[in-house]
C-alpha cells in the first residue's frame, strides 16, 4: 500500500502494476470492490457506450444537465493531458488530492482483487462523486460494454452513440459482434437511445430480449441540417433553429441529436428548450477534437483512430475551405487499422510523418512509416521522437498549411503539451 501523501504521479504508477493484465474485461472484480466501498447511491446515472462520439456526446449531456442547476459528477476516459480530466464534478477537474483519497480509499478494501489501472480508476471515480454529493452521472463505458468496469454501475438510461470496428481483439472482428458486447449496458425497462440511423441486428435483438425500451435514430428520433442551423424530432418533442454545437463536424450534430432523445427519454423534457440547447452547446471545448491551434502553421488535433472516426475527420477537413498543403503526424497503436485510417484520410494529406505514440503498445515508427507508404503510395517520414516529429512538420508547413496530428489519444496528448510548452517559452 502506498504511504499517505503520496502523490498522484507515484499512485498512477503503482495501478499499472497490481494487475498482470493492461485490460482485463469482467465485472467480479469490481462488483466486490465496490460492495465493500458501500457508497451512497447516485441519484441519476447515464451510460454513454459506442464506438466513436462518446467523449463529445458526453461533454453535450454534461454541459445541458449543468444548466439546469444538476451537480453532475462525469468519468470519461481516456485523457488527453492529465488523469483529472476523467474526473470531473461540475464541469471541473477534480484536484489531485481528492483523487489520491479516493485511491486510498478504494486500497484500504481492495484486498487481493488484482484491479486493472482502468477498473481502480473506475472505482475511485465513483469515490469521489459519493464524497462530493453530486445528484446525477455521466459515465463513459471504457471499452465494450457488457463486461466494461462502468458496467458495475447500475444505469438509468444510457446512449450508444454508433458502432464501428475497433478493439477487435476484444470485442469481435464485425460489426454484429461487437454490437452485442455494447448492448450489454441495456436494462430491462430502462431507455436506451442509439444513436446511428443504420442500427446493427444485434442492437434489436438484445434490447428485444431484456426488455430495454430502445430508441433509434431514424424511427424513433431524427434530424436534419439546413446550413448553419439543424432540427431535430424526438418521439414527443420537435425543435428547430438550432444552432451547430461549436465542436467542429457535422457529425457532431447526429451526436447532439442523439444527447437530446437521451434527455428526453430519460424524463429531463425541461432542457429541451432552443435557447437553452443553444447555450449550452455553443460553449463547448473538448481537447483532442479537431482542437486548433496556432504555432507558425496551423495546427489541428484529433484523436481519430479507427477507420470510421478517420472517415469524419477527413469530411471535416474537406469541408474546410482550405488551398494549402496538409502534413500529417500519425501514431497509433498495436490494435488499430492502419490501413483503414490512413484511407481515409489519404485524399486530404500531401505529406506524412510518423512517430512512434507515448504506449507501450504503439506501432514502432519505422513500421508504420512502412504501413503508411505502402497504403498511400507516398514517402512516409520517419520520426525518431516527438521532438523530431514536431520539427520536421514546422519545416515542412508553411505559415498557409495546416498540420494534422492524429491516430492516437497517446500522441495527440504530447503534442498537444509539447505546443503549449513551446507557446510559454
Amino acid at each position: 500500500m502506498n504511504a499517505a501523501g503520496t502523490p498522484l504521479s507515484d499512485w498512477l504508477s503503482r495501478l499499472e502494476t497490481l494487475s498482470p493484465h493492461e485490460i482485463e474485461l469482467g465485472l467480479e472484480r469490481v462488483d466486490l470492490v465496490l460492495n465493500r466501498l458501500a457508497l451512497a447511491p447516485p441519484g441519476t446515472v447515464f451510460h454513454v457506450a459506442g464506438t466513436n462520439g462518446k467523449g463529445s456526446s458526453a461533454a453535450m449531456l454534461e454541459a445541458l444537465l449543468r444548466s439546469s442547476g444538476a451537480r453532475v459528477g462525469s468519468y470519461t476516459s481516456p485523457h488527453i493531458s492529465r488523469y483529472n480530466e476523467r474526473i470531473r464534478v461540475d464541469g471541473d477537474e477534480v484536484a489531485d488530492g481528492e483523487i489520491v483519497a479516493a485511491f486510498e480509499r478504494v486500497e484500504a478494501v481492495r484486498g487481493d482483487e488484482e484491479l486493472t489501472y482502468f477498473e481502480f480508476g473506475t472505482l475511485a471515480a465513483m469515490v469521489v462523486f459519493a464524497e462530493a454529493g453530486v445528484d446525477t452521472l455521466i459515465l463513459e463505458v471504457g471499452m465494450g460494454g457488457r463486461l466494461d468496469a462502468v458496467n458495475a454501475v447500475e444505469p438509468d438510461a444510457g446512449l450508444i452513440t454508433n458502432i464501428s470496428l475497433d478493439h477487435c481483439d476484444w470485442l469481435g472482428n464485425d460489426v454484429e459482434a461487437i454490437a452485442l458486447e455494447k448492448a450489454g449496458i441495456m436494462r430491462s425497462g430502462k431507455p436506451i437511445i442509439f444513436g446511428a440511423r443504420d442500427v446493427p441486428l444485434a442492437i434489436l435483438g438484445h434490447a428485444a430480449t431484456v426488455g430495454a425500451r430502445l430508441i433509434a435514430a431514424g424511427r424513433d428520433f431524427d434530424w436534419s441540417v439546413d446550413s448553419n442551423q439543424w432540427s431535430w424530432q424526438g418521439v414527443a418533442h420537435r425543435l428547430d433553429g438550432l444552432q451547430s454545437p461549436s465542436l467542429p463536424g457535422e457529425h457532431q450534430v447526429g451526436n447532439a441529436a442523439a444527447v437530446l432523445a437521451l434527455i428526453e427519454s430519460a424524463g429531463f423534457e425541461g432542457l429541451l428548450r432552443k435557447e437553452m440547447i443553444n447555450r449550452s452547446l455553443q460553449q463547448l471545448r473538448l481537447d483532442g477534437r479537431m482542437q486548433e491551434l496556432k504555432s507558425g502553421a496551423r495546427w489541428l488535433l484529433d484523436v481519430a483512430h479507427n477507420p470510421a472516426a478517420a472517415s469524419a475527420l477527413a469530411d471535416t477537413l474537406r469541408a474546410e475551405a482550405h488551398g494549402a498543403r496538409t502534413v500529417a503526424i500519425i501514431g497509433m497503436l498495436d490494435d488499430k487499422d492502419v490501413e483503414g485510417v490512413v484511407g481515409a484520410l489519404a485524399d486530404q494529406v500531401d505529406h506524412w510523418i510518423a512517430v512512434t505514440a507515448d504506449s507501450p503498445r504503439a506501432i514502432d515508427a519505422g513500421e508504420l512509416a512502412r504501413q503508411v507508404a505502402n497504403q498511400t503510395n507516398a514517402a512516409c517520414l520517419e520520426a525518431g521522437s516527438l521532438d523530431a516529429a514536431v520539427s520536421h512538420a514546422q519545416e515542412l508547413a508553411h505559415p498557409d498549411d495546416r498540420v494534422l496530428v492524429t491516430g492516437s489519444f497517446y500522441l495527440v496528448g504530447p503534442v498537444l503539451e509539447h505546443l503549449e510548452r513551446r507557446s510559454n517559452e
